[in-house]
């Protein structure tokens, strides 16, 4: 069992930086690929990026050269380091945990992920 916290959401103009943290309970996040999503009213969770276990990230082309996801394995805690922020991003951000996935794109969709923070929202302001 896993347990996951989000921090470090806000507010913040266009242009602006944010780094979010997902510090994980239980078994250590080293052993699990983590996956951040976002999600916004009245829309399914959007897949951003993936931390896989042995340190590489994969993200999505709306977030690429913006979002780096990093591990700080000592800590149990991933972080995603956001930006370059724009409007578009304003969003309610989850990091998820799976310890493995069935097919070659799983990771792209949240029903693949086992363990989910409650999520932190990001505002960006034009």
């Amino acid at each position: 069992q896993v347990q996951l916290v989000e921090s470090g959401g806000g507010l913040v103009q266009a242009g602006g930086s944010l780094r979010l943290s997902c510090a994980a309970s239980g078994r250590t996040s080293s052993s699990y690929a983590v996956g951040w999503f976002r999600q916004t009213p009245g829309k399914e969770r959007e897949f951003v990026a993936i931390s896989w276990t042995g340190g590489s990230a994969y993200y999505a082309d709306s977030v690429k050269g913006r979002f780096t996801s990093s591990r700080d394995n000592a800590k149990n805690t991933v972080y995603l380091q956001m930006n370059s922020l724009k409007p578009e991003d304003t969003a309610v951000y989850y990091c998820a945990a799976a310890p493995a996935f069935r097919g070659s794109d799983s990771y792209l969709r949240a029903i693949s992920y086992s363990y989910w923070g409650q999520g932190t929202q990001v505002t960006v302001s034009s």
